[in-house]
């Protein structure tokens, strides 16, 4: 057994790991020679303000009195720039969009081994192009591009990070301290000549990074009066700065003026996946090379927000996160970011045709670079025989289109031009997502193959050891023929060479050669196969095609709850019925009516809207006083019983409930604490951190009968889930619970029905017991039930709340009681235990099961595995494409943001938040659960938007 379990280790860490080198992998590409547009600039400097989660609609609307809260900007949208919305994509998290912004490339999805705090693949940037860069801002975003950058020509001015206070008086002292920073940085450049000629060198670049607002916004919202003002702070900060340049300098119109933000924010305050809220952000440009106001009869985009943000009448210029990045490489004259995939947007331009023509055609070049290099890599690791070229961008192919463009160009056909390169971008960019891919479904292939011999491995190994299913059958036992081995032998030296061949990785090695052994291991059982084919002979056919379909709806069941939580509501439901189409009913009518109850009413849960969008405190405590009464009935049932119960563990019980108290009030207190703005008390946090600890070591000092062992666990970490609790989610352990202690009672009835054990009190059971009780019975057909019910148990604990159906779920306001400071890894790992909690309630209460109904843990252990690898299966065979140059991950995308051959379907607050990509003629955003589903007229798609927006019309155009 131990070197099954050493094996099945092994294959499920390579199974894990495959995800990371199928999906996974960086599209970062690097040899290219940088490009540059052959003609001099319109700006010597370029300032560049990020307003770290700030939504579009915050900024462009207007107030309750008609008026902005970001007058300045305004003005500039009327009188000095261009404007637009700037389209992000998931995750919408600071670092993705910060690198979007500046190097041209959107989310490398390997970053996240890195928390996605920096990239763990070397990336050119703006900065890094520049002569010259400063910075200021937060210590999470400036040092990695300066980490990045070759030389030493990338400054970066940071604030403490103990600053970034969640629960901090006045988070806009982050945005003021930046401002502050930069007026006495060019004050002293007047009195530094050796600084002054550095600022007034070309090619410099100034970036000023903002994070009052993001952090105001998950602190208090953005619907709230601090992230409101803290916009007008910014707006005014912004002003200043301008003024300050234009004073330096001496209005010498060589300045260009960019501000965005890096994504947006959720209503709950919180962001991470692709709601409008957070993938619509705001881009204003003016100053030098920028196109003034335009102002127009009609806009390209027909929706009701420019009629509410009364900006109807100029041009609105929509475009692609990603496309800043070559924006601001042309107005200051440095090369295009090499790993960059922006296009770059025109339409922003004020300067001659010749020089938008040759920009574009540098574009295009620059992109055409990255898809060349990534073709040879490619190329040089295949055999030529097996190569498969991208047959849309040939090599004549490009070659003419770079022949035309210079032509148009020499012929001044400048139109033709851009129109030309927009073509072959698109193209390299479709050619880049084929060779990142190219691989993708050789190495899924492998992996199912491997994990498919390691799932039939384990069903017979189960078949074997632990059931009555080849009893009657032969037991005669033949040892495999020497050529089996042999062949095996001989496969894997074919495989080898074949991967030698080609020089692949030695991860390829792994997940090609894994499968080998594996169905060697599988063949060698072929007694058992037979035997139990003809066991299997012998059962009625409708029973066994029955059973059959009742077990392929439960596993796809349970694969649809990872997209659907209602599914897990369903399940639920048949669940209650579960007693009324059995004999328990009759036999136990109390107990079935309690399963019934409490599965119908666990069942509303992943019906309710995703944890931390609608905190209500009052549930929180409603929570903690059914602990304390439920604690009160158990000690004086158990007392009234005159059941064992020393003072040392009437202790124990009476501290847990003082625990209980404590967290009540440690929660009511932080949160009035937080609404006053005086910051996390520390005896609170104290109490917390406390409380956190002993609720892994009190259980531990209860009695070991089972029920007792069991009440004093869910005591315990009832205490710790009050303080990581926002509302509803904290009624949810304790109805779970509940629901777990009438199906231990259940699967004894349900044992004692079929005859195989007497029925035995729990308040007898001791838990220490760890005895193996295989020898007493085999597995029987209905543990398979109960190894299902135990998976679903787990899939309803992780989704029943669906505390982690996407980034954006995960409610910072959860941890205030432990910590305000941002600290994005003891967040996580507070957040983490959080979900872990109801599943360790799970888990302790099918160890009951197991007690009780005399199951063998290492036969229910394969059960389990089987049905978890089954329902694992689902991944390498799913055409999930997780990442691309072309569509990346974008929910939301305007015009141009996705290319047609990508569809995008999305499930948003109404249900988790997961991504499917599919290949399809068209683009369109599919809302579950929203009322009306997108129609399609002559402008685009359509969708009337139902989800607390206010029911703004939007148009995404093809």
């Amino acid at each position: 057994m131990l070197l099954f379990f050493a094996l099945g280790l092994l294959v499920h860490f390579v199974f894990f790991a495959s995800i990371f080198d199928i999906y996974f992998t960086s599209p970062l590409v690097h040899g290219m020679t940088p490009q540059f547009t052959p003609l001099p600039p319109p700006a010597k400097r370029l300032v560049l303000f990020v307003a770290d989660g700030l939504r579009a609609d915050a900024l462009y609307e207007l107030d309750e009195d008609g008026k902005s809260r970001a007058p300045f900007i305004r003005d500039v949208i009327m009188h000095e720039g261009s404007w637009g919305i700037s389209h992000t994509r998931v995750p919408t998290e600071s670092r993705p969009g910060h690198v979007a912004l500046i190097a041209g490339f959107y989310e490398d999805v390997s970053a996240v081994a890195k928390g996605w705090k920096e990239n763990p693949v070397e990336f050119d940037s703006l900065f890094n192009e520049s002569k010259y860069t400063w910075s200021w801002g937060s210590p999470d975003i400036l040092p990695m591009f300066a980490k990045g950058a070759s030389g030493d020509h990338v400054y970066t001015y940071s604030y403490d990070a103990e600053k970034e206070d969640f629960g901090a008086h006045d988070a806009t002292k982050l945005d003021t301290w930046v401002f502050d920073k930069v007026q006495d940085f060019f004050h002293s450049a007047r009195n530094n000549q050796s600084l002054f000629s550095k600022v007034n060198e070309e090619k410099v670049v100034f970036f000023l990074h903002l994070l009052g607002i993001d952090t105001n916004g998950h602190a208090h919202r953005p619907s709230s009066r601090e992230y409101k003002d803290n916009i007008k702070k910014v707006d005014g900060g912004v002003k200043e700065i301008v003024s300050t340049f234009k004073h330096f300098y001496g209005d010498d119109g060589k300045t260009a003026f960019i501000f965005t933000s890096d994504h947006g924010m959720t209503d709950w305050g919180s962001h991470g996946a692709g709601h409008p809220s957070e993938t619509l952000t705001p881009l204003v440009a003016w100053g030098a090379g920028i196109k003034y106001p335009q102002k127009v009869s009609a806009q390209q985009f027909d929706d009701e927000f420019l009629k509410e943000w009364k900006l109807e009448n100029w041009k609105r210029q929509d475009v692609n996160q990603a496309d800043i990045a070559p924006l601001m490489a042309s107005l200051i004259g440095v090369p295009f970011p090499l790993n960059s995939v922006g296009t770059l947007p025109v339409n922003y331009l004020n300067n001659t045709d010749l020089f938008k023509a040759e920009s574009m055609f540098t574009n295009a070049v620059q992109i055409l670079e990255q898809f060349k290099v990534k073709m040879t890599q490619k190329k040089e690791v295949t055999l030529p025989f097996l190569f498969t070229p991208f047959k849309l961008l040939s090599h004549s192919k490009q070659l003419d289109i770079l022949r035309r463009a210079r032509s148009y160009i020499k012929q001044e056909k400048f139109v033709e031009v851009v129109s030309l390169c927009e073509e072959l971008i698109e193209l390299a960019l479709k050619g880049l997502s084929y060779y990142h891919t190219y691989d993708r479904f050789f190495l899924g292939i492998n992996v199912a193959v491997g994990f498919v011999g390691w799932t039939s491995y384990a069903s017979l190994l189960i078949i074997k050891s632990h059931s009555n299913l080849t009893r009657g059958a032969s037991k005669e036992v033949k040892k495999p023929h020497h050529l089996l081995p042999c062949s095996f032998a001989a496969i894997s030296v074919l495989v080898s060479c074949f991967l030698l061949i080609q020089a692949c990785p030695w991860t390829y090695y792994v997940y090609c050669l894994l499968p080998v052994p594996i169905w060697y291991a599988v063949l060698r059982e072929f007694q058992v196969i037979q035997d139990l084919v003809k066991s299997l002979s012998a059962f009625p056919l409708s029973h066994f095609v029955g059973y059959v379909l009742i077990f392929t709806l439960g596993i796809e069941l349970l694969v649809l709850s990872f997209f659907y939580r209602y599914m897990l509501t369903a399940g639920l439901i048949a669940f209650a019925a579960w007693p009324f189409l059995t004999q328990l009913w009759t036999r136990a009518k109390i107990t079935s009516l309690s399963w019934t109850f409490f599965s119908l009413l666990l069942a509303v849960f992943p019906l309710m809207p995703v944890v931390g969008r609608e905190p209500d405190l009052s549930l929180v405590m409603g929570a903690g006083l059914l602990v304390l009464l439920l604690s009160l009935v158990v000690v004086t049932t158990l007392i009234k019983r005159k059941i064992t119960f020393i003072k040392e563990e009437l202790l124990v019980h009476l501290l847990q409930m003082l625990s209980t108290v404590l967290s009540m009030y440690v929660v009511y207190s932080t949160h009035n604490s937080l609404l006053k703005k005086q910051g996390l008390p520390l005896i609170n946090q104290i109490v917390s951190w406390a409380t956190l600890a002993s609720s892994l070591v009190v259980p531990l000092l209860s009695s070991t009968i089972l029920f007792q062992r069991l009440f004093s666990i869910l005591l315990s970490l009832m205490s710790t889930y009050l303080l990581l609790s926002t509302g509803y989610e904290a009624l949810f352990p304790l109805v779970l619970s509940c629901l777990m202690f009438i199906w231990i009672y259940m699967e004894q009835e349900t044992l004692q029905q079929s005859g195989v054990s007497c029925k035995q009190k729990l308040t007898s059971i001791q838990f220490s017991c760890n005895t193996d009780i295989a020898q007493f019975r085999q597995l029987y057909l209905d543990d398979i039930r109960r190894a299902f019910f135990l998976v679903f148990f787990l899939v309803t604990a992780f989704f029943g709340t669906g505390n982690i159906a996407s980034i954006n779920s995960f409610d910072l306001a959860s941890v205030y009681c432990f910590l305000t400071v941002f600290s994005p890894f003891m967040m996580g790992a507070l957040m983490m235990w959080k979900i872990l909690i109801p599943f360790v309630l799970v888990m302790c209460a099918f160890e009951a099961v197991q007690i009780t109904t005399q199951l063998s843990s290492k036969g229910l252990f394969l059960i389990v595995l089987v049905i978890s690898d089954v329902m694992a299966l689902h991944q390498p065979l799913r055409d999930c494409h997780v990442h691309d140059h072309l569509s990346g991950v974008s929910q939301w995308p305007g015009t141009a943001a996705h290319n047609k051959e990508t569809q995008t379907v999305w499930q948003t607050q109404k249900s988790f938040h997961v991504m499917l990509v599919k290949s399809s003629a068209s683009t369109y955003i599919w809302f579950c659960f929203l009322k009306k589903s997108p129609t399609r007229d002559s402008r685009g798609w359509i969708l009337d938007q139902q989800d607390g927006s206010d029911g703004k019309r939007l148009v995404v155009q093809d």
